[in-house]
């Protein structure tokens, strides 16, 4: 590439852009609001729903730019790379986020627990904390835990299978079949729509059924967190899925240039990968 080229012709520099200080204040407002609802001030929900919309608004609005972008060919090979490195990375950052969880869960289930039934009776005033794993912790309630090989199992059967379907759906893609990339999206929709209901139906059943709640010690804590926490990247999943159906149905996207959709694919096995590791961490072992 010519080095003294024109910044123009070795990639394309956009036109200013309000989306990222809208996003930025959006993000703000949900997050001020939510908290001063969480701690009593009712009125505040009003700035967490201002926040929430913004934030829907900004993030359609600015894809709604970069698709416009894209199909007036704006983007060089360039861009292409830096959008790749870019998913890379967030992907990378997602998994830092979830293997810090899970190193939480570890340390719980490994050290502080068993530090906590190894300490003197006279030094302590839980002289009968028995310990072991699952625990509601010295001075919790018992309750009871999710049977892995009922929901969970289905779940990560549906998971599964969604990963072939997203990559079924790819081999259609590439191989200019419209008709099997749209029914393979579909299909993953589905299985990851269908994993939403039954997760929330778990939940239902572990909250008022089995006593287990975030109140529940240390152990409830972090299977809602973990899994909360998954069952969102799962939803934000589907909504991307969603999208790149109705993209794909106005005849978006092509063998040669399909990034959001590789990209969203990468996302749905990142979540298929941590669901499997909740599966045996979380609900199996």
């Amino acid at each position: 590439m010519n080095a003294s080229a024109p910044i123009g012709e070795v990639y394309y520099v956009p036109k200013s852009s309000p989306f990222p200080a809208i996003l930025s204040l959006a993000l703000a407002a949900l997050f001020i609001g939510l908290s001063l609802f969480l701690n009593g001030v009712a009125p505040a929900v009003w700035l967490a729903i201002a926040g929430l919309l913004g934030t829907l608004y900004a993030i359609i609005a600015w894809f709604q730019s970069v698709i416009g972008e894209n199909r007036a060919k704006a983007y060089k090979t360039w861009e292409a790379g830096s959008f790749r490195l870019g998913m890379i990375w967030f992907i990378v950052s997602e998994i830092v986020l979830f293997g810090t969880f899970f190193a939480c869960l570890g340390y719980e289930r490994l050290v502080a627990v068993p530090w906590l039934v190894g300490l003197d009776p006279q030094f302590t005033p839980w002289q009968h904390y028995a310990g072991g794993w699952p625990t509601p912790g010295p001075d919790g309630k018992a309750f009871g835990v999710v049977s892995p090989w009922g929901i969970p199992l289905l779940n990560t059967v549906l998971l599964l299978s969604s990963g072939v379907t997203v990559t079924w759906a790819h081999w259609g893609l590439l191989a200019g079949k419209r008709g099997q990339l749209k029914l393979g999206l579909a299909l993953t929709i589905l299985l990851g729509a269908v994993f939403l209901f039954y997760q929330g139906k778990e939940f239902h059943h572990a909250w008022t059924e089995l006593g287990l709640t975030l109140g529940s010690g240390v152990y409830g804590a972090t299977f809602f967190l973990l899994t909360g926490l998954h069952g969102f990247h799962v939803t934000l999943g589907v909504l991307m899925l969603i999208t790149m159906l109705a993209r794909s149905s106005k005849g978006d996207f092509s063998a040669r240039d399909h990034f959001a959709f590789t990209a969203v694919s990468w996302y749905w096995h990142f979540v298929d990968v941590v669901w499997l590791l909740l599966f045996v961490f979380v609900y199996w072992l």
